[in-house]
């Protein structure tokens, strides 16, 4: 008896336990007290169709183009609402440019010094085609736009550790020594809509913790 009594104890102790995991597992991350990082864009991802766009290349805006044509192809096949549709967009390692604005592209020569040049003329570029509408794009290219995708409810989230890139081009063209100021100026160039994250790899998997389906879109 005494030994049924034990293993039942224990039974019931590792049940316990693992319904105490399973509480904290499934208990949504929330951002500690005076956080410097802003998490508030966690509570906008209610859609009942989610996504994040993991974006670590340029390929000219690709991911962004992905993630606004997943939300019209919804639209098409289902007549998805657009408040329907939670899409995460993260711009990290080599994407992170694209969080940039066209006076940060012309100022700093971002074209020139990540090699990215017109497919058809083979010059540097010296805007960002994600930053705003070309001249000559057809009607609905706003949303193909850091700033139209942010304004229509999309999420743009930028890593941080990326943006040690950007501060260092800032600091090598204008001579700065200090983190602080070349951080402060580069974050002047930031493009409306973006949210800075600790890191890309958070963001994605942040995003995934709030039911975002992952997809790796440049």
């Amino acid at each position: 008896m005494e030994i049924q009594r034990r293993i039942f104890l224990g039974t019931l102790g590792a049940g316990a336990l693992a319904a105490s995991v399973d509480s904290h597992a499934n208990a949504p991350a929330t951002a500690i007290a005076g956080s410097a990082w802003d998490m508030s864009w966690t509570a906008r991802v209610i859609g009942k169709h989610r996504a994040v766009f993991d974006s670590p290349q340029l390929s000219g805006g690709a991911g962004l183009f992905r993630a606004v044509t997943w939300k019209h192809q919804y639209a098409e096949v289902y007549g998805t609402a657009a408040e329907e549709m939670s899409g995460v967009l993260v711009l990290r390692a080599e994407g992170i440019w694209l969080a940039m604005n066209n006076a940060f592209w012309k100022d700093y020569k971002v074209g020139e010094s990540q090699n990215f040049k017109h497919r058809d003329t083979g010059a540097f570029r010296t805007v960002n085609p994600i930053a705003s509408a070309m001249s000559d794009a057809g009607s609905g290219s706003a949303d193909v736009t850091i700033p139209g995708f942010a304004g229509s409810g999309g999420i743009v989230l930028a890593c941080h550790l990326a943006f040690g890139s950007v501060m260092d081009l800032v600091k090598k063209t204008d001579k700065i020594a200090a983190d602080e100021e070349a951080e402060k100026k580069a974050m002047t160039y930031l493009l409306p809509g973006v949210i800075m994250q600790p890191s890309g790899v958070f963001a994605a998997l942040r995003a995934q913790e709030a039911g975002c389906g992952y997809i790796l879109a440049s």
